[in-house]
Protein backbone atom coordinates (compact mmCIF):
# COMPACT_ATOMS: atom_id res chain seq x y z
CA UNK A 1 0.00 0.00 0.00
CA UNK A 2 1.25 3.50 -0.76
CA UNK A 3 1.02 6.14 1.93
CA UNK A 4 1.05 9.83 1.07
CA UNK A 5 3.79 11.74 2.86
CA UNK A 6 1.79 13.73 5.40
CA UNK A 7 3.74 14.07 8.63
CA UNK A 8 2.22 13.50 12.03
CA UNK A 9 3.23 16.97 13.15
CA UNK A 10 1.56 18.62 10.19
CA UNK A 11 -1.69 16.80 10.96
CA UNK A 12 -1.55 17.76 14.61
CA UNK A 13 -0.84 21.43 13.93
CA UNK A 14 -3.45 21.66 11.19
CA UNK A 15 -6.18 20.97 13.74
CA UNK A 16 -9.49 21.12 11.85
CA UNK A 17 -7.99 21.39 8.39
CA UNK A 18 -10.75 22.54 6.02
CA UNK A 19 -9.68 20.16 3.24
CA UNK A 20 -9.71 17.19 5.62
CA UNK A 21 -13.11 18.18 6.99
CA UNK A 22 -14.53 18.56 3.50
CA UNK A 23 -13.28 15.08 2.61
CA UNK A 24 -14.84 13.64 5.77
CA UNK A 25 -18.19 15.27 5.02
CA UNK A 26 -18.09 13.93 1.49
CA UNK A 27 -17.09 10.33 2.22
CA UNK A 28 -18.19 9.53 5.77
CA UNK A 29 -21.34 7.79 4.53
CA UNK A 30 -19.24 5.59 2.27
CA UNK A 31 -17.11 4.63 5.28
CA UNK A 32 -20.20 3.95 7.42
CA UNK A 33 -21.66 1.80 4.64
CA UNK A 34 -18.47 -0.26 4.53
CA UNK A 35 -18.57 -0.58 8.34
CA UNK A 36 -22.11 -1.91 8.23
CA UNK A 37 -21.29 -4.38 5.47
CA UNK A 38 -17.83 -5.58 6.53
CA UNK A 39 -17.59 -4.54 10.22
CA UNK A 40 -14.50 -2.39 9.69
CA UNK A 41 -14.66 0.75 11.86
CA UNK A 42 -15.64 3.76 9.76
CA UNK A 43 -13.10 5.84 11.68
CA UNK A 44 -10.29 3.58 10.50
CA UNK A 45 -11.45 3.56 6.88
CA UNK A 46 -11.74 7.34 6.77
CA UNK A 47 -8.43 7.93 8.55
CA UNK A 48 -6.64 5.60 6.13
CA UNK A 49 -8.26 7.29 3.14
CA UNK A 50 -7.34 10.75 4.43
CA UNK A 51 -3.76 9.73 5.11
CA UNK A 52 -3.13 7.71 1.97
CA UNK A 53 -4.90 9.99 -0.51
CA UNK A 54 -3.96 13.32 1.08
CA UNK A 55 -7.69 13.98 1.55
CA UNK A 56 -8.32 13.16 -2.10
CA UNK A 57 -5.48 15.29 -3.49
CA UNK A 58 -2.95 12.56 -4.33
CA UNK A 59 -2.06 11.59 -7.89
CA UNK A 60 -3.74 8.19 -7.50
CA UNK A 61 -6.91 9.72 -6.08
CA UNK A 62 -7.12 12.32 -8.83
CA UNK A 63 -6.26 10.11 -11.80
CA UNK A 64 -7.44 6.66 -10.72
CA UNK A 65 -10.07 7.20 -7.97
CA UNK A 66 -7.69 5.09 -5.86
CA UNK A 67 -7.90 6.47 -2.32
CA UNK A 68 -6.03 3.65 -0.56
CA UNK A 69 -3.00 3.09 -2.77
CA UNK A 70 -4.03 -0.46 -3.67
CA UNK A 71 -1.63 -2.02 -6.16
CA UNK A 72 -2.33 -4.45 -9.00
CA UNK A 73 -2.33 -7.93 -7.47
CA UNK A 74 -4.58 -10.87 -6.71
CA UNK A 75 -5.67 -11.53 -10.29
CA UNK A 76 -6.69 -7.92 -11.00
CA UNK A 77 -7.62 -7.61 -14.69
CA UNK A 78 -8.96 -4.06 -14.64
CA UNK A 79 -7.25 -0.83 -15.71
CA UNK A 80 -4.28 0.57 -13.84
CA UNK A 81 -1.92 3.52 -13.68
CA UNK A 82 1.83 3.49 -13.03
CA UNK A 83 3.58 5.39 -10.29
CA UNK A 84 6.97 5.23 -8.61
CA UNK A 85 6.68 3.78 -5.10
CA UNK A 86 8.97 1.15 -3.57
CA UNK A 87 10.04 0.42 -7.14
CA UNK A 88 9.86 2.39 -10.36
CA UNK A 89 6.65 2.34 -12.44
CA UNK A 90 4.63 0.21 -10.06
CA UNK A 91 1.07 -0.56 -11.11
CA UNK A 92 -1.88 0.73 -9.09
CA UNK A 93 -5.52 -0.15 -9.62
CA UNK A 94 -7.72 2.35 -11.41
CA UNK A 95 -11.42 2.64 -10.54
CA UNK A 96 -14.38 4.16 -12.32
CA UNK A 97 -15.75 5.56 -9.06
CA UNK A 98 -14.35 6.31 -5.59
CA UNK A 99 -16.92 3.91 -4.10
CA UNK A 100 -15.14 1.04 -5.87
CA UNK A 101 -11.93 2.03 -4.11
CA UNK A 102 -13.66 1.91 -0.71
CA UNK A 103 -15.16 -1.49 -1.53
CA UNK A 104 -11.80 -2.85 -2.67
CA UNK A 105 -10.14 -1.59 0.51
CA UNK A 106 -12.66 -3.47 2.66
CA UNK A 107 -12.17 -6.68 0.70
CA UNK A 108 -8.39 -6.24 1.00
CA UNK A 109 -8.75 -6.29 4.80
CA UNK A 110 -10.76 -9.54 4.65
CA UNK A 111 -7.55 -11.43 3.85
CA UNK A 112 -6.35 -13.96 6.43
CA UNK A 113 -3.45 -11.64 7.20
CA UNK A 114 -5.85 -9.24 8.95
CA UNK A 115 -8.21 -11.82 10.42
CA UNK A 116 -7.20 -11.01 14.01
CA UNK A 117 -8.49 -7.44 13.65
CA UNK A 118 -12.07 -8.64 13.47
CA UNK A 119 -11.82 -10.09 16.98
CA UNK A 120 -11.43 -6.53 18.30
CA UNK A 121 -14.26 -4.38 19.59
CA UNK A 122 -15.59 -2.39 16.58
CA UNK A 123 -15.18 0.77 18.67
CA UNK A 124 -11.53 0.06 19.50
CA UNK A 125 -10.02 2.33 16.86
CA UNK A 126 -6.65 2.36 18.64
CA UNK A 127 -6.52 -1.43 18.59
CA UNK A 128 -7.38 -1.45 14.89
CA UNK A 129 -4.77 1.19 14.08
CA UNK A 130 -2.03 -0.66 15.94
CA UNK A 131 -3.24 -3.99 14.60
CA UNK A 132 -2.97 -2.78 11.01
CA UNK A 133 0.63 -1.81 11.66
CA UNK A 134 1.37 -5.12 13.40
CA UNK A 135 -0.14 -7.06 10.50
CA UNK A 136 2.15 -5.28 8.07
CA UNK A 137 -0.32 -2.99 6.34
CA UNK A 138 2.27 -0.19 6.26
CA UNK A 139 6.01 -0.08 6.89
CA UNK A 140 6.12 3.36 8.54
CA UNK A 141 6.81 3.02 12.29
CA UNK A 142 4.45 5.96 12.96
CA UNK A 143 1.56 4.67 10.84
CA UNK A 144 -0.69 3.66 13.77
CA UNK A 145 -0.10 6.93 15.63
CA UNK A 146 -0.85 8.93 12.50
CA UNK A 147 -4.20 7.18 12.10
CA UNK A 148 -5.04 7.71 15.78
CA UNK A 149 -4.12 11.39 15.55
CA UNK A 150 -6.46 11.90 12.58
CA UNK A 151 -9.30 10.02 14.28
CA UNK A 152 -8.99 12.02 17.48
CA UNK A 153 -8.45 15.40 15.80
CA UNK A 154 -11.64 15.02 13.75
CA UNK A 155 -13.52 12.92 16.33
CA UNK A 156 -14.09 10.16 13.79
CA UNK A 157 -14.64 7.73 16.66
CA UNK A 158 -18.18 9.12 16.86
CA UNK A 159 -18.91 7.21 13.65
CA UNK A 160 -18.13 3.97 15.50
CA UNK A 161 -20.38 4.66 18.50
CA UNK A 162 -22.78 2.08 17.15
CA UNK A 163 -21.59 0.14 14.12
CA UNK A 164 -25.15 -0.09 12.78
CA UNK A 165 -25.73 3.61 13.21
CA UNK A 166 -28.59 3.33 15.72
CA UNK A 167 -27.38 5.96 18.17
CA UNK A 168 -30.32 8.34 18.35
CA UNK A 169 -34.00 7.47 18.30
CA UNK A 170 -35.64 10.55 19.80
CA UNK A 171 -37.41 12.92 17.48
CA UNK A 172 -35.20 15.98 16.93
CA UNK A 173 -36.58 19.27 18.22
CA UNK A 174 -37.68 20.83 15.99
CA UNK A 175 -37.78 18.14 13.28
CA UNK A 176 -35.55 19.22 10.42
CA UNK A 177 -34.98 17.54 7.10
CA UNK A 178 -31.47 18.17 5.82
CA UNK A 179 -30.20 16.40 2.72
CA UNK A 180 -27.71 18.11 0.41
CA UNK A 181 -28.23 15.51 -2.29
CA UNK A 182 -30.80 12.83 -3.02
CA UNK A 183 -30.49 9.48 -1.29
CA UNK A 184 -29.16 6.62 -3.41
CA UNK A 185 -31.46 3.62 -3.60
CA UNK A 186 -29.72 0.26 -3.21
CA UNK A 187 -30.72 -3.35 -2.60
CA UNK A 188 -30.43 -5.11 0.75
CA UNK A 189 -31.72 -8.68 0.96
CA UNK A 190 -33.65 -8.18 -2.28
CA UNK A 191 -35.48 -5.09 -1.04
CA UNK A 192 -34.91 -1.48 -2.09
CA UNK A 193 -33.60 0.75 0.66
CA UNK A 194 -31.68 3.96 1.36
CA UNK A 195 -29.29 4.91 4.15
CA UNK A 196 -30.60 7.50 6.62
CA UNK A 197 -28.56 10.64 7.15
CA UNK A 198 -28.24 13.11 9.99
CA UNK A 199 -31.40 15.22 10.12
CA UNK A 200 -33.61 12.87 8.08
CA UNK A 201 -37.30 12.67 9.01
CA UNK A 202 -40.01 10.30 7.85
CA UNK A 203 -41.82 13.24 6.27
CA UNK A 204 -38.77 14.30 4.30
CA UNK A 205 -37.92 10.79 3.15
CA UNK A 206 -41.51 10.11 2.13
CA UNK A 207 -41.59 13.27 0.04
CA UNK A 208 -38.26 12.61 -1.68
CA UNK A 209 -38.85 8.91 -2.30
CA UNK A 210 -42.48 9.41 -3.36
CA UNK A 211 -43.86 6.93 -0.86
CA UNK A 212 -46.34 7.56 1.94
CA UNK A 213 -45.03 8.05 5.46
CA UNK A 214 -47.50 5.42 6.63
CA UNK A 215 -45.95 2.82 4.35
CA UNK A 216 -42.41 3.77 5.32
CA UNK A 217 -43.25 3.29 8.99
CA UNK A 218 -44.98 -0.01 8.27
CA UNK A 219 -42.16 -1.40 6.12
CA UNK A 220 -39.59 -0.38 8.72
CA UNK A 221 -41.65 -1.61 11.69
CA UNK A 222 -41.29 1.59 13.64
CA UNK A 223 -43.45 4.28 15.26
CA UNK A 224 -43.41 7.89 14.10
CA UNK A 225 -42.30 8.75 17.64
CA UNK A 226 -38.82 7.68 16.56
CA UNK A 227 -37.01 9.37 13.69
CA UNK A 228 -34.51 7.61 11.37
CA UNK A 229 -31.06 7.31 12.94
CA UNK A 230 -27.97 8.10 10.83
CA UNK A 231 -26.75 4.97 9.07
CA UNK A 232 -30.06 3.15 9.46
CA UNK A 233 -31.39 1.10 6.54
CA UNK A 234 -34.73 2.57 5.41
CA UNK A 235 -36.69 -0.01 3.43
CA UNK A 236 -39.10 0.95 0.68
CA UNK A 237 -41.01 -2.33 0.69
CA UNK A 238 -41.77 -5.18 3.06
CA UNK A 239 -38.67 -6.88 4.40
CA UNK A 240 -37.95 -10.58 3.89
CA UNK A 241 -38.48 -13.30 6.49
CA UNK A 242 -34.84 -14.35 6.51
CA UNK A 243 -31.46 -12.97 5.51
CA UNK A 244 -29.67 -13.54 2.20
CA UNK A 245 -28.40 -17.01 1.28
CA UNK A 246 -24.80 -16.04 2.07
CA UNK A 247 -25.75 -16.02 5.76
CA UNK A 248 -27.08 -19.59 5.72
CA UNK A 249 -24.33 -20.98 7.93
CA UNK A 250 -23.52 -17.72 9.68
CA UNK A 251 -24.51 -16.65 13.18
CA UNK A 252 -24.71 -12.99 14.08
CA UNK A 253 -22.59 -12.18 17.14
CA UNK A 254 -24.27 -9.42 19.13
CA UNK A 255 -22.13 -6.35 19.68
CA UNK A 256 -22.36 -3.98 22.62
CA UNK A 257 -25.57 -1.94 22.52
CA UNK A 258 -27.20 -3.80 19.63
CA UNK A 259 -30.94 -4.33 19.73
CA UNK A 260 -33.02 -6.94 17.92
CA UNK A 261 -34.50 -4.12 15.85
CA UNK A 262 -31.06 -2.88 14.79
CA UNK A 263 -30.04 -6.39 13.76
CA UNK A 264 -33.27 -6.90 11.80
CA UNK A 265 -32.76 -3.63 9.92
CA UNK A 266 -29.13 -4.44 9.19
CA UNK A 267 -29.97 -7.75 7.49
CA UNK A 268 -33.27 -6.56 6.00
CA UNK A 269 -35.46 -9.09 7.80
CA UNK A 270 -38.72 -8.74 9.67
CA UNK A 271 -38.38 -8.30 13.42
CA UNK A 272 -40.98 -10.97 14.16
CA UNK A 273 -39.10 -13.46 11.99
CA UNK A 274 -35.84 -12.74 13.80
CA UNK A 275 -37.47 -13.54 17.13
CA UNK A 276 -39.06 -16.74 15.76
CA UNK A 277 -35.84 -18.01 14.17
CA UNK A 278 -34.16 -17.76 17.55
CA UNK A 279 -37.09 -19.05 19.62
CA UNK A 280 -37.36 -15.74 21.45
CA UNK A 281 -40.20 -13.37 22.23
CA UNK A 282 -40.22 -9.58 22.39
CA UNK A 283 -39.18 -9.66 26.04
CA UNK A 284 -35.73 -10.90 25.01
CA UNK A 285 -32.92 -8.32 25.15
CA UNK A 286 -29.76 -9.51 23.36
CA UNK A 287 -26.58 -9.49 25.42
CA UNK A 288 -23.13 -8.77 24.06
CA UNK A 289 -21.71 -11.96 22.59
CA UNK A 290 -25.06 -13.71 22.02
CA UNK A 291 -25.24 -15.68 18.77
CA UNK A 292 -28.37 -15.20 16.67
CA UNK A 293 -29.57 -17.03 13.61
CA UNK A 294 -30.56 -14.71 10.75
CA UNK A 295 -31.50 -17.28 8.12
Amino acid sequence: MMVVGITLSSIATAQKNATFQQYIDQYKEAAIDQMRRYRIPASITLAQALLESGAGSSYLARTANNHFGIKVSGGWTGPYVTRDDDDKDERFRKYSHVSESYEDHSKFLLKDRYKSLFDLNPQDYKGWARGLKACGYATSPTYANRLITIIETYELFDLDEDRLGFRRYKRPEPPVYVAPTRHSVRMVNGVQCVTAREGDTWEGLAKELKISKKKLLKFNEISEDYQPAPGMNIFLDKKAKKAEAQYKDTWHKVQSGESMYAIAQYYGIRLESLYKMNFKDDSYVPATGDLLKVR
